[in-house]
């Protein structure tokens, strides 16, 4: 089981090695593929989580989606350090263990 994380502005999330962000044809939808269970996040999930690459921190994934939609900083904040937080506590989200280059 992936160990839980605390995410913060700092943290740089990246899906599990057993977890995968796919489109699935047959829903036509995204979800997340982990053994045995499957997460169909919504849109806005869908979005940020194609940007937890293991690089990124919150903080500058923050940015980037208060700077696309032109949105307050510390709201947009606060939904998505909680929507990472959930995934983190539901074993969908974990640490990048290498160091940012």
């Amino acid at each position: 089981m992936a160990r839980n994380i605390t995410v913060s502005e700092a943290s740089r999330p990246v899906l599990p090695r057993h977890a995968k962000l796919r489109f699935d044809e047959t829903r036509q939808r995204w979800v997340i593929l982990a053994p045995e269970r499957v997460l169909a996040p919504d849109d806005i999930a869908v979005e940020i989580l194609q940007l937890c690459d293991g690089v990124r921190s919150v903080g500058v994934i923050i940015d980037e989606l208060a700077a696309k939609y032109t949105a307050d900083r510390s709201e947009i904040g606060t939904d998505v350090v909680a929507m990472l937080q959930d995934l983190a506590d539901k074993g969908f989200l974990t640490e990048a263990r290498e160091p940012a280059p």
